[in-house]
């Protein structure tokens, strides 16, 4: 690309070579064909400012790159773009203790950031398995959520003030950590969960919690689908809750599988929960056993064990977390999906008998974030069936699916955001009425559409 050349950057912070390209070019969707032209390495905001104004004279596209741990295809580049990878923009660059927030580049990686703020006896709530390589830029543009959503939120709960570039190089300052600000509209919850079709993140302003009490960690197995509820019910009723996560027998086969880990409990069933309680005292101990106790008398929970210690928390844990990793050598086609937390039951017996009826061969392995209603489909591809022919299959499984979320008005994306694998069924989620808006914001600032183009909605013309 020639006109790289005209680029004020250092030769260090431009690859063109075929295994940067690849590496640099994709997120961990695996079935698009990646054709990135050349990967950026912004080592400041000034440099970011100079890759967009350069993007926009020579109208070349830009796809942002952070860790790539996305599933809906929004950091893959396939037709040519420039990845602009945000990687060595990833420092801490000052903590304000009085308002317990910390100013970071979009680079820092979400375990660091956690890391970080233990050493200040403070907490980064928002949780996931990629939290070893997850960027916090790439998780702010897709608002994502975790494993703790039921007790802390989202990402966007603890985002109080952002940098960006827009499509035009101009340099936004939105609304500079501020608790109240009451000044119009809060352009910042735009950026949120945009997915990098408006803007670069640049800097963030990131508000941390109070280190929780000490955490319990419960397994539990399951007599039936709609004790999963009911058991959620009872703790979150009683009990403060961090986290409530569910998996299925089949998930837990292919996780003992692949780790060697043995089972968590002696009993076998269809369904599992962990479930993270805070313990603040005895006395709140004693609490947290009487309602695991009555769940246990009800029938709900058959068997279940709490965590005696921090490493067998973590090995509970694993058995909820290490889903996605054990499923990776089947190359999954995956769903990533919610409805309102009461609906979550009956919608999935509608999409059982979905997949039964329609492609009753098939492995389809589920887990989610019951406490928030978001379900994650991961359907294993058969063995002899080629790459092409799954993904078309696939693709009309996903009108089924989304038909289904349609019925509960969910969200055909929880997580990982539209990208490129959601954005043609946007319309079982989004009205017509809003496309049109988010198209007409995106013009606003993108006005030459270089900003990640293609993905989430197409631009107005």
């Amino acid at each position: 690309m020639n006109s790289l050349a005209d680029l004020q950057l250092q030769p260090e912070q431009i690859k063109t070579d075929s295994d940067s390209l690849k590496y640099y070019g994709k997120d961990w969707t695996t079935y698009f064909d990646i054709k990135a032209s050349a990967v950026l390495f912004p080592q400041s905001t000034e440099d970011v400012v100079k890759i967009v104004k350069w993007a926009r004279a020579h109208k070349i596209s830009l796809v942002p790159s952070g860790g790539r741990t996305g599933l809906s295809g929004a950091a893959c580049a396939l037709n040519g773009e420039v990845v602009v990878s945000f990687e060595k923009m990833n420092k801490i660059l000052s903590f304000n203790e009085v308002e317990a927030s910390v100013d970071i580049e979009p680079g820092v990686i979400t375990e660091a950031l956690q890391e970080f703020a233990k050493t200040k006896e403070l907490y980064y709530p928002v949780d996931f398995a990629a939290r070893g390589s997850s960027q916090m830029g790439g998780n702010i543009a897709t608002n994502a959520g975790g494993i703790k959503v039921v007790r802390y939120g989202l990402t966007r709960d603890w985002v109080i003030g952002l940098e960006v570039v827009t499509g035009t190089g101009e340099v936004l300052h939105l609304n500079n950590g501020l608790v109240k600000n009451a000044t119009g509209l809060d352009l910042r919850h735009l950026f949120i969960g945009s997915e990098g079709i408006l803007g670069f993140i640049t800097k963030a302003t990131i508000r941390l919690a109070p280190k929780p009490p000490e955490l319990k960690v419960f397994v539990f197995a399951l007599d039936h689908l709609q004790s999963v509820m009911k058991v959620f019910s009872e703790f979150k009723k009683h009990c403060q809750l961090q986290a409530y996560e569910m998996f299925s027998e089949k998930a837990l086969k292919h996780v003992l599988k692949s780790t060697g880990l043995p089972r968590p409990l002696e009993t076998i069933s269809d369904f599992y929960a962990v479930c993270e309680v805070e313990v603040s005292s005895p006395d709140v101990e004693e609490k947290v056993m009487g309602v695991f106790e009555k769940c246990l008398e009800n029938g709900w929970i058959t068997d279940g064990a709490m965590s005696q210690s921090e490493v067998q928390a973590k090995t509970f844990w694993r058995y909820r977390e290490d889903i996605s990793e054990a499923l990776s050598v089947y190359s999954p086609y995956k769903n990533d999906i919610s409805v309102s937390i009461s609906k979550v039951p009956d919608f999935m017996n509608d999409l059982d008998l979905v997949f039964s009826q329609s492609y009753p061969t098939w492995e389809v392995v589920w887990f989610g974030h019951i406490g928030d209603g978001n379900l994650h489909i991961n359907i294993l591809r058969p063995d002899g069936m080629t790459k092409e022919v799954f993904v078309k299959e696939c693709r009309k499984v996903d009108e089924l699916v989304f038909k289904a979320v349609q019925k509960q008005n969910g969200s055909i994306s929880a997580e990982h955001g539209v990208g490129l694998t959601k954005k043609s069924f946007l319309t079982y989620t989004r009205s017509p009425e809003e496309i049109e808006l988010m198209k007409g914001i995106k013009k606003v600032f993108d006005p030459d559409n270089i900003l990640n183009p293609g993905k989430v909605i197409e631009a107005s013309t």
